[in-house]
């Protein structure tokens, strides 16, 4: 890719740190207290970040109740005790019997709130409305109304008030337990940090793991690097097979002051090779109030709340982003990224565009204006589900959670409260650590356990065997499967419901047929109600070693829902070249009904994509042809030059697709020539909107951009759009 002149941004850890805000709804009076820690806990206000304080660490009747940087004291800590029909006294550590009271038993709103000593009054009892995700507001019991940060200051020493109930983030309150429970084995490379550590311990294991991490494009090592609920001081820049994710029910339930950024200065700014990596389900308040992710593919930017903007380069090129389920408070700035999916998410604003910007299920985003600016824009998510998530509750116990199916979906799946979905213990899963074999795996599934996947490399001499409807196989820090001896990696039945996640396919020495299969061939079960999902699963056909599969992914089954996929057969690293890193196809589609977001498919030497089901829809598609053919003739499909990148099959009847992308840089031979980037049948039901096809640098020719429509990109002309087919 070409390159930028480089621009430095720097980043710093902060002091303070803040949560995420989120909206509210209020509930009718429980009959008993909601379900509230039963120990000392922290209370962090959604609209500032900061901390319900007893001011100065006094203990005097009268004393101020504020909000002030979250610091771990005691004057920060608080306890909640039942006194009846669903309401609580709220105690301060420092002496128990100081509670939060509005002053003067008043009924009006902006009444402050003090301590005092606990005297049975109407005025010091607090209704917990729980609002999911370890959130809740307060309603007092004389006024009916809520604990409120007034005018939703972010200052320190603001006092609190009560106000009347509005639902907002001024009045939600995150409540987390200051001590959470012992950890279960994780594997050896699995990070887990409390937020009663210091933070200078904090920030030195993270700085080393990134140092290890920031250039090892192709090594071995893998990490998960895990923040319990809570608030955090930290710098948090994320390298190569390096995932940082917070444990709470939402991104609200860990807040990170400072950044969780993704920078490209191994690559002197060029992000173009910023693969890998991963930031999920943590709040964030950037300092400056700028955050960076300056990445290419297999990066998700997933479940996140950004207090503040987000760029997405680096001063070099970028290629290639995925962010989903996230709220932006701020503005997005695209910057030299080439082509973005932002999915189901809400952002304050969007600025810039290059190539391939699509945005579907969002609030706060452009408008379609393809190709000039190069935005698309569909309205709704015709059906989603989003990625499961390791979490801890308030008792400290560790779980995994499944989002429930959403069908025509706007904005996050989190923003209002706890998620829809259903939540497995870690009891139910086998934890999959270095050193355990395909054998053991295999056993565990046949024995109805679900797979959580340690970071690590595991070699495979038997295939991987999901057969169990609504199987959960989650991996966390890049697990990467490897076949031996050319087998399959992994099989999936035609059942219902499997979710497989976090994962990466890294094809063996020995040419797999195939490294994925989900459904058998001939497939035909319905599974509407309840789809198979695939979130964050990339495949590598050499790179990293000599690896070989003739076809990556085959997706047999119908109603399948591909949720953010890199599908790449290597143009660098090692064992690369146009007889040692065979593969011809990346994914193809047999299947029915099959939905997919985030589709990125590069290199293969014949087909990048063929689907060969009907009703199939694609949101976002990014390609770029292989680069090493060694002349025409080793490149040509009978008397058509080349492979198209998307290929729809004459059979199918009904296919959408939006946002398409395809490039060329034939680099071993320039004079080498794609005849189209997309091969479909000419039928009113498959339609394609937006389409783009580039030369990059002008190194080879993609004639058409459909069939024998658009086009051509070339030399003379590097970009070819094309808004519409047929």
């Amino acid at each position: 890719m070409p390159r930028l002149t480089r621009r430095r941004a720097s980043t710093a850890a902060a002091l303070i740190t803040v949560v995420a805000a989120s909206l509210l709804t209020a509930a009718p009076a429980p009959a008993q207290a909601a379900s509230l820690p039963t120990g000392f806990a922290t209370v962090v206000n959604a609209a500032s970040g900061k901390c319900l304080d007893a001011k100065a660490a006094a203990t005097a009747n009268g004393t101020t109740v504020q909000q002030y940087t979250c610091n771990g004291s005691t004057a920060q800590q608080w306890s909640f005790t039942d006194t009846g029909d669903g309401y609580v006294r709220v105690n301060n550590r420092n002496d128990t019997n100081q509670v939060a009271d509005v002053a003067d038993v008043s009924t009006a709103d902006n009444a402050p709130v003090h301590l005092w000593t606990y005297g049975g009054g109407a005025n010091q009892q607090w209704q917990p409305v729980d609002d999911g995700g370890g959130a809740f507001h307060f309603v007092n019991r004389n006024s009916g109304k809520c604990l409120d940060d007034p005018a939703a200051s972010t200052a320190d020493s603001t006092q609190f008030v009560q106000y009347t109930c509005n639902g907002t983030a001024a009045q939600r309150f995150q409540v987390v337990p200051v001590n959470q429970g012992a950890d279960p084995d994780l594997g050896p490379n699995v990070v887990v940090f409390d937020p009663s550590m210091p933070a200078a311990t904090i920030q030195s294991r993270l700085d080393s793991i990134f140092h290890q991490q920031e250039t090892n494009q192709f090594g071995s090592q893998r990490y998960a690097v895990l923040f319990k609920p809570g608030t955090y001081s930290a710098d948090v820049n994320v390298g190569f097979y390096t995932q940082v994710l917070g444990l709470g029910l939402t991104p609200d339930a860990v807040d990170v002051n400072g950044a969780v950024h993704a920078e490209a200065d191994w690559f002197q700014g060029n992000a173009t090779q910023n693969f890998w990596r991963g930031a999920e389900n943590l709040s964030v308040t950037p300092t400056g109030g700028t955050d960076r992710w300056a990445v290419s593919q297999a990066a998700p930017y997933r479940r996140m709340h950004l207090r503040g903007n987000l760029a997405l380069d680096d001063g070099g090129w970028s290629s290639g982003g995925y962010l989903a389920d996230s709220k932006i408070d701020g503005r997005v700035n695209s910057g030299t990224q080439q082509q973005w999916l932002t999915r189901n998410s809400q952002l304050g604003g969007w600025t810039g565009a290059n190539w391939n910007m699509v945005f579907v299920g969002s609030q706060g985003v452009p408008a379609t204006t393809f190709p000039n600016p190069p935005h698309t824009t569909v309205a709704q998510s015709p059906v989603t589900r989003e990625k499961p998530f390791l979490y801890v509750d308030g008792s400290g116990k560790y779980q995994v959670f499944v989002p429930s199916v959403r069908t025509a979906s706007t904005a996050t799946s989190w923003a209002g409260g706890a998620p829809a979905g259903s939540s497995l213990s870690l009891d139910t899963f086998y934890v999959v650590k270095p050193g355990a074999t395909a054998a053991q795996i295999n056993s565990a599934l046949a024995a109805g356990r679900n797979l959580l996947v340690t970071p690590g490399v595991y070699h495979l001499d038997q295939t991987l065997k999901v057969t169990r409807p609504d199987t959960v196989v989650l991996g966390l820090g890049l697990a990467t499967f490897v076949p031996d001896n050319g087998i399959t990696a992994l099989s999936v039945a035609d059942v219902d419901g499997v979710k497989i996640a976090g994962l990466l396919f890294d094809a063996g020495t020995t040419s797999s047929k195939t490294l994925v299969e989900v459904g058998p061939a001939g497939s035909t079960a319905s599974h509407t109600a309840d789809p198979t999902s695939l979130h964050d699963v990339y495949f590598r056909v050499g790179g990293a070693g000599v690896g070989k599969a003739v076809t990556s992914l085959v997706v047999n089954s119908d109603d399948v829902i591909g949720d953010h996929m890199w599908i790449w057969r290597a143009d660098h690293g090692s064992g690369v070249g146009w007889t040692s890193n065979t593969a011809d196809t990346g994914l193809v589609v047999n299947g029915d009904d099959v939905t997919m977001y985030g589709l990125f498919v590069e290199h293969f030497q014949k087909y990048q994509t063929i689907w060969n089901g009907n009703g199939g829809r694609t949101y976002f598609f990014q390609n770029e042809m292989p680069y090493d053919p060694p002349n025409q003739a080793a490149w040509t499909n009978g008397s058509t030059q080349g492979y198209a990148a998307y290929k729809v099959a004459d059979s199918v009847t009904s296919h959408q697709a939006y946002g398409l992308g395809s490039y060329c840089y034939f680099n071993a031979n320039p004079a080498v020539t794609a005849a189209h980037a997309i091969e479909a049948p000419n039928n009113p039901n498959v339609r394609f909107t937006s389409m783009v096809t580039v030369s990059l640098g002008g190194t080879g020719t993609i004639s058409h951009v459909v069939n024998n429509t658009g086009g051509p990109s070339n030399s003379a002309t590097n970009v070819a759009n094309l808004v519409r087919y047929p």
